[in-house]
């Protein structure tokens, strides 16, 4: 079975380093941005540091990344909080951004979801994209303020409109489901495309799916195939496991179960169950790959452990024509495979 995600999925995001020199800027912090540039951390953090030390909130902000992310300066994420909120409290988006996502992950500070929000939504409010997508995520998911899809939505929307590909995604999302806002696939697959363009595997995940179900678009397995090839090619597991069902039953593209099977392996060895599942009946059968009822056994034990009834059922199947030695060996592979992960 072919699953649709029903959740929003996207981890809240940083602005990042601020590289774009003000126009009052003096040559130290030009002197850092065209350090960092080269990769020589130790000097943009010494023409940095005084410049933050007076007050300068760019400065400050980029100091407290090169502390967050250990560049230059030993990591200290407390003293990456404390430069984002000096910077944060003169109104630098980006730093409101940023102890937003400290307030919101424990960086250097106590967790606080409310804190997070509180952030987010000053840099928000002056248009940084990044701010309203996490904002949005906090309000969809009602974690650290009161649960509101609608207002959500309409951060998303916002960062959508000025191109950011994980709102304009998580907004298709939205549509698909009907969720803060009235139910529109015609919409939602615009959304998608719009980020899948811009290589958001989530979202080419989520055109592929429309594509297959014919939601919002003429039904286009061939399509849904493409899709689904361009987000498994980055990894992503649904994906993979997806494509590698279409390459199954030929549907969208000529039967393969060599391909198939190599595209359930790479879902399978992420932890799919149903693609784990699908991987144990090819090894079974011996469809696509060499007849192997070790390596059925080794697949269909690691879906069972995951909740799949299906491969429980057809794990007593196949071990019923094994050895108990084979079974041994089979069940001290997949041991070994958990162990690994």
């Amino acid at each position: 079975m072919i699953r649709f995600p029903v959740v929003l999925a996207i981890a809240a995001v940083g602005a990042g380093l601020a590289l774009i020199p003000a126009a009052s800027a003096g040559a130290g912090f030009e002197d850092a941005v065209a350090a960092y540039q080269r990769g020589d951390y130790a000097t943009a953090l010494k023409e940095l540091t005084p410049l933050a030390e007076q007050g300068d909130a760019r400065a400050q902000h980029n100091l407290g990344v090169l502390h967050g992310d250990g560049k230059g300066v030993a990591r200290d994420r407390a003293a990456a909080a404390d430069w984002y909120r000096k910077a944060a409290e003169q109104g630098f988006a980006q730093a409101q951004n940023d102890l937003g996502l400290a307030y919101q992950h424990g960086l250097g500070v106590a967790e606080d979801l409310g804190e997070a929000a509180n952030w987010y939504r000053k840099a928000a409010e002056q248009g940084l994209a990044i701010a309203q997508h996490n904002l949005g995520i906090l309000l969809v998911e009602g974690k650290g303020v009161t649960a509101d899809a609608g207002e959500g939505a309409e951060w998303f929307r916002k960062a959508a409109a000025q191109g950011l590909a994980q709102s304009q995604n998580n907004l298709g999302l939205l549509l698909a489901l009907g969720r803060g806002v009235a139910r529109d696939d015609a919409a939602a697959v615009a959304w998608f495309l719009k980020a899948a363009d811009q290589g958001d595997a989530k979202a080419q995940f989520s055109l592929a799916r429309h594509h297959e179900l014919g939601r919002g678009v003429a039904r286009d397995l061939a399509e849904a195939a493409a899709w689904y090839r361009k987000a498994a090619d980055q990894g992503h597991g649904d994906a993979q496991n997806n494509l590698g069902v279409l390459y199954a039953t030929g549907h969208g593209v000529a039967r393969d179960l060599g391909e198939a099977a190599k595209w359930l392996r790479k879902a399978a060895n992420q932890g799919y169950p149903m693609a784990q599942h699908s991987l144990g009946i090819l090894y079974a059968k011996g469809e696509g790959v060499p007849q192997d009822d070790v390596a059925a056994l080794v697949w269909l034990d690691l879906a069972a452990s995951l909740g799949n009834a299906f491969a429980a059922r057809d794990r007593a199947i196949v071990a019923r024509r094994m050895t108990a030695e084979r079974i041994a060996e089979a069940e001290k592979r997949a041991r070994a495979w958990k162990a690994d992960k």
